[in-house]
């Protein structure tokens, strides 16, 4: 059995039905080619781009020479109503300052310290669920969300999603999703600045609630910072941080888009693979039990401590197997500053380097079996060359996000606290099939039975 993957388009369609295809779904608009390709070539009357899966090609824009292939502005576009300035769509000057302050709040020990706030919102995800655990068809990606929010609210913010003003935010972030298309018209046709971007009213008014409630949320902290009251928490630290070279802070002006990214990226990514791991866990019960048995034996009944970590090693597999097939941003997007030749075409300056972590992942030439669930993959020679060269979940070099080390913490505790409680089964006739919009989700979501584990 192979985990669903989309259909890839015919290889030839016209440049209209190609941009229609990618504005509903990114992953099934490409070619089958592609999965085989070193590289491949596109070009429109509006730019050129250039897709690279050859390791060392994905080396030279992420690890070699990041400043000569910065984030491209066409991509974000999208996101700015909601983002603003923060450090996903910054390059250059900007971006090292805003990534000097935001580093140290993810260092290894502060993983620790946030490690309570995990475990506290994985309680809460297991009560949760314990009332929808009858056997029943549930939608679980709205429950990995819920999941995922609580886990940011807490660690940054030190409040659950239960406070008023979190889940105002939570349930904005949802009417925002839906307003949001995958790219806007300037990803597709170069605009001057001064032109209108034409976002969506919904797309704008939901993005200026959010920031609001952020930017509530941040002035009292603020407040708190200077009244020496504030919780030992993410946000404590970051907005007490100051840049090693310049001394300055963050204003709470730029701490709201900050924290916008840490939600947008923290708990949608996060949110993603955790739904489809409990869905390939559904699909391969044998991997299933493994899980439940590593978590019963490492925890037990009690709560999970952060030493467990090191020990839940076939969570660990399971939830980096899950990120290969289902990496949560599935493509990214750098743009050349200068002429480049890429195996033997040369490439403009302005031209977009496409870095696909769904095709590098699942690349013919580079993984065995690239289609196949395999965690027990990455302790034989292949999985751990190809952990090396082709996987990016995260990205890599100086751009790595931040919070990769965050992230697989959160993903194999959460992943082992749920399947150590529930048992999650398919629902027949509801396959989920993986469509990429902000993130990889189910195409109609990804339904799952549950049954508490005796």
């Amino acid at each position: 059995m192979i985990p669903p993957k989309p259909p890839a388009r015919s290889d030839r369609v016209s440049l209209w039905r190609y941009l229609r295809l990618f504005r509903a779904d990114i992953l099934s608009a490409q070619p089958a080619r592609l999965y085989r390709a070193w590289m491949a070539e596109f070009r429109t009357p509006f730019f050129r781009s250039y897709l690279c899966n050859e390791p060392a090609l994905v080396d030279l824009v992420l690890r070699e020479r990041p400043g000569d292939f910065p984030k491209s502005g066409r991509v974000s576009e999208g996101l700015r109503p909601l983002l603003g300035q923060s450090v996903f769509v910054t390059n250059g000057e900007t971006w090292k300052r805003q990534r000097r302050i935001i580093d140290p709040a993810f260092e290894g020990g502060r993983l620790r310290d946030t490690f309570p706030a995990m475990v506290a919102a994985g309680q809460g995800a297991v009560a949760r669920l314990a009332g929808l655990a009858d056997g029943s068809p549930v939608e679980v990606e709205a429950q990995t969300s819920h999941a995922a929010a609580d886990v940011i609210f807490r660690t940054l913010f030190s409040i659950p999603i239960e406070n008023a003003t979190a889940a105002r935010v939570f349930e904005e972030f949802k009417a925002h999703q839906r307003t949001q298309p995958v790219l806007n018209l300037a990803a597709f046709i170069p605009l001057p600045r001064w032109f209108p971007r034409f976002h969506r009213r919904e797309t704008r008014a939901t993005a200026r609630r959010i920031r609001g409630l952020i930017e509530r949320l941040t002035a009292a902290r603020m407040d708190e910072i200077t009244a020496g009251t504030a919780p030992d928490d993410l946000a404590t630290k970051i907005m007490t941080t100051a840049d090693p070279e310049t001394g300055e802070r963050f204003t709470t002006a730029e701490m709201v888009d900050q924290v916008a990214i840490f939600f947008l990226a923290g708990h949608e990514t996060s949110a993603s693979a955790l739904a489809w791991a409990l869905y390939l866990l559904a699909l391969y019960p044998e991997w299933q039990d493994k899980v439940a048995a590593e978590a019963a034996e490492v925890m037990g009944d009690r709560a999970p401590e952060f030493a467990d970590m090191g020990r839940l090693r076939v969570a660990r597999d399971v939830f980096r197997e899950t990120l290969r097939l289902y990496p949560p941003v599935p493509m990214m997007v750098r743009e050349a500053t200068r002429p480049e030749r890429f195996r033997g075409r040369d490439v403009p300056p302005g031209a977009q380097v496409v870095l696909s972590p769904w095709h590098l992942h699942r690349h013919e030439r580079l993984w065995e079996r690239p289609d196949e669930f395999d965690p027990a993959r990455f302790a034989a020679a292949n999985g751990r060359e190809c952990l090396r060269r082709a996987y990016i979940p995260f990205s890599a070099g100086s751009r790595v996000c931040t919070g990769a080390g965050f992230a697989m913490i959160e993903g194999p505790l959460l992943l082992a606290m749920l399947v150590r409680a529930f048992r999650f089964a398919p629902v027949e006739g509801r396959p989920a099939m993986p469509v990429a919009h902000l993130t990889v989700r189910g195409r109609d979501g990804i339904w799952l039975r549950m049954t508490p584990r005796g």
